[in-house]
């Protein structure tokens, strides 16, 4: 059995509840994604559920379908044990990527967590670019990032690579951890509140599982270490799922992510690279595209060793990749309308905290 509340349940998700006309369904956390059926907590305990033909006939794509961390309306089949989802109740915060390939469609990994920790391993995969990546994509989704760098164990002075990564991070939490040792599990722990979910992403082999296991203080998770002929990550994490962390909150283990396509990170981006976008109000043009253009903020920032040639350098990147991206999704119908209805609930949420403002 489980409480509601310590599964993330608030009154984000009990307003929605309210103008619902069936009242014979129940609410539940997605907690695990198959094939073709969810493994859902609910009060009245662990339940096997599918999806019903409704709710299959108006998904558009893949997006509209259950996802680990979504909170459903279901009817429970007693004598059965197992259950049928009707209704996905809408998203707090997800964290997304693009589908691999050159299909243009969303892929959500998790939805309504509230920290994304963001687990790097002190070895040769290090990688400062994909860091930033994973924090476009954290702030676009509405998700508090929180960095963590594993293994320190395995360096005697890894101070100054975490002032590398404080660099990049802005005002983001970077946290030094092992896994192995246990150092900063409590600072970890910190971070998790009663009612909150925290999810774990990264490159496999970079200890997830094995902080999760850490912190839950039992082997839940398998695990696998990097391997020392190449220092690629073993896959022992093969599917999304949530874990219960007694008296904190919820827990969510990720699969090794290969890559990190971009996705709809319209501010998510702004806000990453919030020190290049403050550079760039002192541009002589205000269309400066801070590349080759005279008096520009940025380039002078960058040959002056005051931003970083690498930093520069994925900003242009990422900023190209999101132009395409962009290009393409004004092709594909679906996709567009849900970016129309993104644009209007947020307008939506931005006049009702301006409300509120008003009122105090």
């Amino acid at each position: 059995m489980y409480q509601k509340e310590e599964l993330g349940w608030n009154s984000f998700f009990q307003k929605q509840t309210e103008s619902l006309k069936n009242t014979d369904w129940i609410p539940g956390r997605v907690a695990v994604q198959n094939r073709n059926s969810c493994t859902v907590y609910t009060e009245k305990g662990e339940l096997k559920a599918e999806i019903s033909g409704k709710l299959i006939y108006r998904s558009d794509s893949n997006a509209d379908y259950p996802k680990v961390g979504d909170w459903v309306m279901l009817s429970y089949l007693e004598n059965e044990k197992k259950a049928m989802i009707h209704q996905i109740l809408e998203r707090k915060t997800k964290f997304s990527r693009k589908v691999n390939g050159k299909k243009t469609d969303e892929q959500i990994i998790a939805s309504n967590i509230d920290i994304l920790f963001i687990v790097q391993s002190l070895d040769e995969n290090l990688s400062l670019n994909r860091i930033e990546r994973f924090l476009v994509m954290s702030r676009e989704g509405g998700v508090k990032p929180v960095i963590l760098i594993n293994k320190i164990d395995l360096i005697e002075d890894f101070h100054e690579y975490i002032d590398e990564i404080q660099k990049i991070a802005l005002d983001t939490p970077v946290i030094p951890v092992s896994a192995f040792r246990g150092d900063g599990m409590d600072q970890i722990s910190s971070f998790v509140f009663q009612g909150q979910t925290a999810a774990f992403v990264g490159i496999s082999g970079v200890g997830k599982s094995t902080l999760i296991n850490r912190l839950l203080g039992k082997e839940l998770q398998k695990t696998g270490e990097i391997r020392d002929t190449d220092s690629k990550g073993r896959h022992t994490t093969t599917r999304r799922e949530l874990f219960l962390f007694p008296s904190k909150g919820v827990l969510l283990d990720t699969p090794g992510m290969k890559e990190l396509q971009l996705w709809d990170t319209e501010d998510g981006f702004s806000e990453t690279f919030a020190d290049i976008d403050q550079l760039s109000q002192d541009c002589h043009f205000s269309d400066c595209s801070h590349l080759h253009e005279k008096k520009c903020a940025v380039l002078n920032a960058v040959e002056n060793d005051l931003l970083s040639y690498e930093r520069y350098e994925n900003y242009l990147k990422m900023q190209k990749e999101l132009e395409y991206l962009e290009k393409r999704m004004t092709r594909n119908p679906f996709v567009e309308k849900r970016q129309k209805e993104k644009k209007i609930s947020k307008l939506i949420k931005e006049m009702k905290k301006r409300n509120r403002d008003d009122e105090r």
